[in-house]
């Protein structure tokens, strides 16, 4: 047999097995065939044509200067190299004169895809207790419907039409602040009237057997948080709500290759992101195969899972800038410092307190010299590629949906008053401390997302996958993680992995108990969790609107293990059990009050010793060690890497703490300004070291002395490896 031949055997051979595993998992089979996994264009020659350095685009709310000679010369003076359009309409010729670039805003108008009526939760109550309510605004029935695409097709059509002749458009946002809901509001009502297109959509989901639909409220799941596990079951609710989240990643992917077609050289996308969430349709494993451009709210962990999923950074991702005369300009400069090394291509700012009449206030002369700098180092970026330490972080939209459910246990009825996820959530603190153990280890990471985990497994370039409060895992993913750790990774989950299947019903068995050699048989309760009054280690209604970490998490009364919660009481905690040529470990330990420690400044590395050893055992170590003046690790350092061509970029940074809301907004919390003396010592020596912001060359070497502003960064790079 020929070697063409036998290339041609092992390639049938493969695709049989394929097959045959995809006909025995149909969690497999639907993330497979199912349109919602499947990308719009997102070609990065398109992505970065245009869009090839920072840009910061003031959206012109309270734009005082105008949009003449004054206005262009006020942006060019301070820095400020785009611009915006709304509904398709200019001003073009002003932004094309002063060669500002912009993005279109509301190119599917208003009032579609973001609701009338959605900056206020009154506005919906009447609908989160009603499961057969179809979609709707203050100004009557929504639904996403064929009727409904056929009007915004047309729309898009017509503004981008408007639009496309300026050379400076670099971009189309949908509408601001869209959602299926009103932002993450708790609405679980139907997206539109086909109730057959739902049965259809049930029965490829689970593959097998008729499903019958079922239209439910959280309601439905209050009385069963009093239920054994095994007797729990989610699924009436979360089903649906992922059907909703695939109804609408389809629909907007739908407007986005509308606006391609009307426009194929320039990307389109959405503005006003919000943290992933079981309400509103933001499953990211979704929703970023359906866009090109995005800006994202800082919340809920959205900037580092879209930097993740953001194929060698080519998607223009931008974030909003508010100005507040409290926090000062050092808040805006340090934010654009932040976003800049964490690969955003630029800001949206809302033009309110910037000019006493025409007159530009004090605070732009203080940033503009940041404008002009990251708008000339800003390409350096584009296109690069983000370098992790081999650690993987895994995004579980099933876990973050089952997670709300349990968080809701102690609000009973209230439910309907639920928001601020993003701050309460246990899905969102729990992978936010995560976060911040690895950053302040001087470790690097990524999320993975469950449909490519489900694909084709865990990517061999991960030493180290961690699964933070992974509550509900389907068995095609205990299958793949398992292959994971039989070929030498090694794997970590804090607590409750996959008691609960991807439709939210509660196992009898963990999916990853035989690979954890940990027991659980169904007859868990929430005296066995935490307090033990409930399933979570807060109590999120009195804790509702805390001030500090401290406060939330001194609502439960837990068992301390190393300072931190104990999170199942059947269980002992570390775990450990060999596999194949890997590890796996079941920490039985919620990462959560890292963060209050965090924000105290009483954080240390005794504190991430429990998290962190199973990591370090693996044999990654940070590349680069940062040192304060007292020998020390400065508190909220961030080391972030990115390689382009022949160079690797890095930047050390204040990885302070982000606020924020729903509308945007916020700014950093607890920011140190004083400059500092910092001692950098690489793992291996780098050869030709340069400032580049400076231009200053340090040569070779493995240590280095610079001085580090913490309100900016230091930005470096140095010859790549190969490795690299």
């Amino acid at each position: 047999m020929s070697h063409r031949h036998r290339v041609l055997c092992l390639l049938a051979i493969a695709a049989l097995a394929r097959a045959a595993e995809a006909a025995e998992d149909p969690f497999l089979a639907y993330v497979r065939s199912a349109p919602e996994f499947k990308s719009v264009k997102q070609d990065p020659k398109m992505l970065t044509a245009r869009w090839d350095t920072w840009l910061y685009m003031p959206w012109r709310f309270k734009w005082h200067i105008g949009t003449g000679d004054e206005g262009g010369r006020f942006c060019h003076e301070y820095g400020f190299n785009g611009g915006f359009t709304d509904h398709g309409r200019g001003p073009l010729e002003w932004l094309d004169k002063w060669k500002l670039r912009f993005y279109n805003d509301h190119t599917a108008a208003k009032g579609y895809l973001y609701l009338r009526g959605s900056n206020r939760k009154g506005n919906f109550k009447k609908f989160q207790r009603n499961p057969r309510a179809i979609r709707s605004g203050t100004n009557g029935p929504q639904p996403l419907d064929e009727a409904m695409l056929r009007k915004l097709k047309a729309i898009v059509t017509k503004n981008v039409a408007n639009i496309r002749r300026s050379p400076m458009r670099v971009a189309y946002a949908l509408d601001d602040e869209i959602s299926w809901g009103a932002f993450v509001v708790p609405i679980p009502w139907r997206l539109n009237a086909d109730d057959a297109a739902y049965a259809a959509w049930l029965r490829r989901y689970y593959g097998r057997g008729s499903v019958r639909p079922q239209y439910v409220t959280p309601d439905f799941v209050l009385p069963q948080l009093g239920r054994k596990l095994r007797d729990i079951d989610l699924s009436p609710l979360l089903d649906r709500m992922t059907y909703n989240d695939s109804v609408w990643a389809n629909f907007v992917g739908e407007l986005v290759e509308t606006a391609n077609r009307a426009d194929p050289v320039t990307p389109c996308g959405f503005v006003g992101g919000q943290s992933p969430n079981m309400w509103g349709g933001y499953d990211y494993a979704k929703l970023m195969r359906k866009v090109q451009f995005i800006e994202v709210y800082n919340l809920g962990s959205a900037t580092a899972i879209i930097r993740s999923f953001n194929p060698r950074n080519a998607m223009p991702v931008v974030t909003t800038h508010f100005h507040s005369d409290k926090r000062g300009t050092a808040n805006d400069i340090w934010q654009t410092w932040y976003y800049l090394a964490h690969g955003n291509r630029g800001m949206i700012g809302w033009v309110d307190g910037w000019f006493d009449g025409k007159t530009p206030r004090p605070w732009l002369g203080e940033y503009k010299a940041t404008m002009k700098e990251v708008g000339r180092i800003g390409r350096k970026l584009v296109g690069a590629r983000w370098l992790h330490d081999g650690v993987a972080i895994y995004y579980s939209h099933p876990s973050i949906q089952v997670s709300w459910c349990l968080d809701i246990q102690p609000h009973g009825r209230t439910w309907v008053n639920r928001g601020s996820d993003h701050r309460l959530g246990t899905s969102h603190l729990v992978r936010k401390a995560w976060e911040h153990l690895l950053t302040d280890s001087g470790i690097q990471y990524n999320f993975i997302p469950y449909d490519k985990v489900i694909l084709h497994g865990v990517p061999r370039h991960y030493k180290v996958v961690i699964l933070p409060a992974c509550y509900a895992l389907s068995d095609i993913e205990a299958r793949r993680l398992t292959e994971f750790v039989e070929r030498g990774g090694t794997l970590i989950a804090d607590f409750a992995c996959g008691l609960f299947d991807h439709h939210g019903k509660g196992r009898s068995k963990g999916a990853l108990d035989d690979l954890f050699g940990v027991t659980h048989d169904g007859t868990e309760s929430q005296r066995d969790f935490f307090g033990p009054k409930l399933w979570v280690e807060a109590d999120q209604d009195k804790g509702f609107y805390y001030k500090r970490y401290r406060d939330l998490f001194r609502t439960v009364r837990c068992r301390l293990h190393h300072s931190f919660a104990v999170a199942e009481r059947r269980l002992r905690h570390d775990n450990v059990r060999t596999l194949g040529k890997g590890r796996a470990i079941y920490l039985n330990l919620s990462p959560q009050r890292y963060l209050q420690y965090r924000e105290e400044g009483k954080a240390t590395p005794t504190d991430r010793a429990v998290f962190l050893e199973p990591i370090l055992a693996t044999g990654i170590t940070p590349r680069l060690t940062v040192a304060g003046p007292d020998g020390k690790r400065p508190r909220n350092c961030e080391v972030t890497y990115w390689t382009k061509g022949d160079r690797t970029y890095l930047f050390v940074l204040q990885n302070a703490e982000v606020s924020g809301g729903a509308q945007g907004g916020g700014g950093v919390e607890g920011l140190r300004t004083r400059p500092i003396p910092i001692t950098l010592t690489f793992a291996t020596p780098v050869r030709g070291l340069v400032d580049e912001r400076t231009g200053k060359r340090h040569g070779d070497g493995a240590t280095f002395r610079l001085r580090f502003n913490p309100v900016e960064a230091i930005f470096l790079s140095h010859a790549a490896r190969n490795s690299e």
